[in-house]
């Protein structure tokens, strides 16, 4: 990092190296972190202060309430230690400190997704959120719209990020630096206790060793991929496989929910979900996932019944009342002629409708075959009905629903198929049992 009269004057100590390449950074958005004890605080306020000498540079710093901001320790209290006695002033009541030159350094919160709202007039160059992680991706982008600055002006604008895995805002965050991360101009810069000479890795160590599981794995390795286990799926219930057998009765459910992406906002997705049933056991086949308009949607619905062919059931979640039965006709006489289509009326909670499939995985009777959706599929199911979205369980839900309950009739003869388990053999005389005593009852 270059050093300037900001670092010299206001910066007490030599960034460690993680952190000098995360202030040399002058692209728009970048994002430091991963274990706790990297120096993540340490880098945001640095790369704060940076341009301090700047007549007219204005920085803020966010965390999610006003107490995050306060603790001893935390940014307002390690901005107070540092910058008292120097030549800055400070505002207790507006949350700033202000330089000789005319520079702004303030802190704020978003506690609730409405308070973004109480920047719109505000201008800065420099825009920090300390444990993004915490924060909603739609106020995360909201506040973009306040970066701005003087035509002529060097400062470059930045939006900077720090935090640990975890948090309301992990899958956002996740997909944003790590997974589009670089090719989309977004660099993550992980930092490891390791990297920070300051603290005393040894005793913090130890302390972090008493933590969960999936916390410590999250905290002392910097591991984006360790998940709580979800209340309804994991991951190690479903059989990974190349591919299907032959001859499955097959059913694609489709979940309408989606819109396109715009500024500040994360939508649901469509969601299409190739399922396939023999012998009470199942195969996830295929996934389609897009977020599109209505037009699009349709246009990837019907492209993604010709490659199925008519000989895979679709069937199409339907909204209550007059709406919903129009949109399935439409389906049923323009879109989709040719095809055997099915408008579904959904039931009961979400987590309600989860449950058979719960079930079905738990016995290990739901395989998933082997492509480039396993890792969102798996991400949404072990989070869910917690995580941000729903879209894919909500497919898989009813193509469960719909192939499971219209019972076990093959689309020819089954060739090769594998023997079911003893599991899977007593499910289903249990269920034989059932129908049977259900009979006698009627009679």
């Amino acid at each position: 990092m270059e050093e300037t009269k900001s670092t010299r004057t206001y910066i007490p100590h030599t960034p460690t190296p993680r952190q000098a390449e995360f202030l040399a950074l002058d692209c728009l958005e970048a994002f430091y972190g991963g274990a706790a004890g990297g120096g993540k605080s340490d880098a945001l306020l640095m790369a704060a202060l940076r341009y301090v000498d700047a007549p007219g540079y204005a920085a803020i710093l966010f965390r999610r309430t006003y107490q995050d901001l306060a603790l001893p320790g935390a940014l307002m209290d390690r901005a107070s230690h540092w910058l008292a006695g120097s030549d800055a002033s400070w505002n207790g009541t507006t949350r700033t400190w202000t330089f000789p030159g005319g520079a702004t350094l303030s802190f704020g919160y978003l506690a609730h997704e409405q308070d973004k709202f109480r920047y719109q007039g505000a201008e800065f160059q420099f825009v920090g959120f300390d444990e993004l992680t915490q924060f909603s991706e739609s106020a995360y982008r909201y506040l973009f719209s306040r970066l701005r600055r003087l035509a002529g002006s060097a400062v470059p604008l930045r939006m900077r990020g720090a935090s640990n895995p975890g948090g309301l805002g992990h899958a956002w965050v996740k997909q944003r630096f790590l997974v589009e991360g670089q090719a989309a101009g977004r660099p993550f810069i992980p930092a490891r206790l390791s990297d920070n000479p300051h603290l005393d890795r040894e005793e913090y160590e130890k302390s972090l060793l008493l933590l969960d599981p999936t916390t410590r794995q999250q905290l002392l390795d910097g591991d984006w991929d360790a998940r709580p286990p979800g209340k309804k799926f994991r991951r190690e219930w479903f059989e990974i496989v190349k591919k299907a057998p032959r001859q499955l009765r097959w059913s694609r459910f489709w979940d309408l929910a989606s819109t396109e992406p715009k500024s500040g906002r994360d939508p649901d997705w469509t969601v299409g979900l190739l399922l396939g049933e023999a012998r009470g056991e199942y195969w996830i086949a295929d996934i389609r996932r897009a977020r599109l308009n209505p037009g699009g949607v349709e246009r990837l619905i019907r492209q993604t019944a010709i490659m199925d062919t008519p000989r895979v059931e679709i069937c199409i979640e339907q909204e209550p009342g007059s709406s919903g039965k129009s949109l399935i006709w439409y389906y049923q006489t323009h879109v989709l002629q040719g095809f055997a289509v099915y408008g579904i009326r959904a039931t009961g909670s979400k987590e309600t409708r989860a449950n058979p499939v719960s079930a079905a995985a738990q016995a290990g009777l739901i395989h998933v075959v082997e492509g480039p959706w396993l890792g969102e599929l798996f991400d949404e199911l072990e989070v869910f009905p917690g995580g941000a979205h729903d879209d894919q369980v909500d497919a898989l839900s009813g193509a469960f629903a719909k192939i499971a309950g219209s019972g076990s009739r093959l689309s020819g003869d089954w060739r090769g198929s594998p023997r079911l388990s003893p599991l899977a053999e007593a499910l289903q005389r249990d269920r034989n049992a059932v129908v049977t005593a259900k009979a006698k009852v009627r009679w």
